[in-house]
């Protein structure tokens, strides 16, 4: 809420995407690794205006759901591409995926789709993603299939925006 009112102010710089990334994959590698899953990270040598606090953050949200929502065993990918306007940080899994009607509600407050039951959250978590990606005039999307996994796109912006 303090994001929606504006008393939460992000202070985006020039950052490095990947020694981001690398931050978050450590504080989620105890936790993968109790589920035998692997993180593979491939390096993009990337720059992008963000908050790193914040967006350190955004991400996690949503790696920690690819690790709860990835069978024992799994695999999740952090990509991140450079592009002329953005830096895209995709995020693979093998997860259980979700279905194309909930694709649009997932990043809602509070939204836990039926897929969700049984796990911990309460449905903030992508909401809060979007929210700071936005902030950062940046933007996330989905991809996903049932059975066959999901993937993230976190779209940082390369210009700096005033």
């Amino acid at each position: 809420s303090r994001l929606e009112t504006g008393m939460l102010v992000l202070h985006p710089k020039w950052e490095d995407v990947d020694s981001m990334l690398e931050e978050v994959m450590g504080q989620l590698a105890a936790k993968a690794q109790s589920k035998g899953q692997t993180i593979e990270f491939t390096p993009g040598g990337c720059f992008a205006w963000f908050d790193r606090k914040w967006t350190v953050e955004a991400i996690y949200n949503i790696v920690d759901n690819a690790v709860k929502y990835t069978p024992d065993g799994g695999k999740i990918k952090l990509m991140p591409t450079a592009a002329e306007l953005f830096v895209r940080i995709e995020i693979m899994d093998t997860g259980i995926g979700i279905k194309e009607e909930e694709t649009a509600k997932i990043f809602r407050r509070f939204y836990r789709g039926n897929y969700a039951s049984g796990q911990e959250g309460v449905g903030i978590g992508l909401y809060l993603a979007r929210q700071i990606l936005a902030g950062e005039n940046g933007y996330i999307k989905v991809k996903s299939v049932v059975g066959g996994g999901s993937s993230f796109f976190e779209n940082l912006p390369v210009l700096r925006q005033s």
